[in-house]
């Protein structure tokens, strides 16, 4: 039962922390295109590398707190869902370059960060 509750709490925070990026992103850059979430997604797919590059290489995160980073706050703060949503949107309202670029866009630059975020977290242990 701690696990559990250490990872809703993880999710919190990171159900949070992307709503703050979301909408800083969206103040910025306005609503033309989803910066906001695809920043959140490549930003998640580093952090998750890293993490599970030093949980992989090391003990120094205990199983509890592993699950509490991963599962947690990074499933709370990576929004694929809400890219999903958003790229059928481009699709169904016609806009195919713009559901293109967004889902190239995010699928390359996410895999490179996680390759990126496992790659820090060796060298750094």
């Amino acid at each position: 039962m701690t696990r559990f509750l250490w990872i809703c709490l993880g999710g919190a925070a990171g159900t949070g922390a992307r709503y703050l990026v979301s909408a800083a992103a969206l103040s910025v850059f306005g609503p033309v295109f989803p910066v906001g979430t695809l920043f959140v997604n490549v930003a998640g797919s580093f952090l998750l590398g890293g993490l599970t590059g030093v949980a992989t290489s090391t003990d120094w995160l205990s199983p509890t707190l592993r699950l509490a980073l991963t599962t947690g706050v990074m499933g709370g703060f990576t929004t694929y869902s809400t890219f999903n949503q958003e790229t059928l949107a481009y699709f169904q309202s016609g806009t195919w370059g713009m559901a293109a670029l967004n889902l190239v866009a995010t699928v390359a630059l996410c895999l490179a960060a996680g390759v990126g975020g496992i790659a820090a977290a060796r060298a750094l242990v």
